[in-house]
């Protein structure tokens, strides 16, 4: 079975998560299968995706399939991995990438979401940045995507929690653009994606990427990003990391140390 389906129609790609035995989780195959599609239309000029799950999912992704996460030792997060490369292709999409969201949104694909131009939801929709139950450091530029869209309190109180946000308070959190009702979610994503495909793609294409780059101006000096990987790398080698990953695995409450 296929893990994701694409299908274009009238200038709006759609790229559906079709993984639900493993609650659509984030492996190698399925964010590669992924980027394929994105490639494909970007290579045909298609103007908006709509990214989602199948229909009345409870979960629209569980995040990273931890099974694919090294054990210690090793970043979990480097730069070439599969779901960075996702994030980054999505913010340079040259046009508009709208998320729709029926159920849980947890940990990566909560990032991948965020990371959407516009997010769209139902009233079963819910949010949570799951890092600290594993022990896993995350990643800068993850966290700063959540500052840049929710501000650094919102940010924190996600992050330090991972407890799920719930649809009205994504809403109020400006984490969704829209909450409609769940009989009304696809006809409402898709009048907003058919509207945007109306307008003028290059223009489009170019203010997004002057959002990116006017959101990605932070810069910092070498020293810090290196005292930054040197934070991170304290945790993916300490215990609670591989404490963490391995009572995932073992389908238990994890017993953090701090060490």
């Amino acid at each position: 079975m296929a893990l994701i389906l694409a299908e274009i129609k009238e200038n709006i790609g759609c790229i559906t998560l079709n993984n639900p035995r493993k609650r659509n989780a984030f492996s190698e195959e399925l964010l590669g299968d992924m980027l394929d599609a994105i490639a494909d239309f970007e290579q045909k000029k298609i103007a908006v995706i709509v990214l989602r799950a199948e229909k009345n999912a409870k979960v629209w992704s569980a995040g990273h399939d931890v099974t694919e996460l090294p054990k210690s030792r090793r970043d979990p997060l480097p730069y070439y991995s599969p779901l960075e490369k996702a994030l980054r292709v999505v913010q340079h999409y040259p046009g508009a990438v709208i998320a729709m969201v029926q159920g849980g949104v947890w940990g990566g694909a909560c990032d991948l979401v965020i990371t959407c131009d516009m997010i769209i939801g139902d009233p079963t929709c819910t949010f949570a940045i799951t890092p600290v139950k594993l022990g896993l450091p995350y990643n800068p530029t993850g966290i700063l995507h959540f500052i840049t869209r929710l501000g650094i309190n919102i940010a924190k109180e996600m992050f330090f929690t991972a407890d799920p946000v719930s649809a009205e308070k994504a809403e109020k959190w400006g984490i969704l653009n829209h909450l409609v009702p769940t009989e009304e979610l696809e006809n409402f994503t898709f009048n907003i994606a058919g509207t945007i495909a109306s307008r003028s793609p290059l223009a489009i294409g170019v203010i997004k990427e002057q959002f990116r780059i006017l959101c990605d101006a932070h810069p910092i000096t070498p020293e810090t990003f290196e005292r930054m990987q040197g934070l991170r790398r304290k945790v993916y080698d300490s215990h609670d990391y591989t404490e963490g990953i391995n009572a995932f695995l073992e389908k238990r409450n994890p017993v953090f140390r701090g060490e």
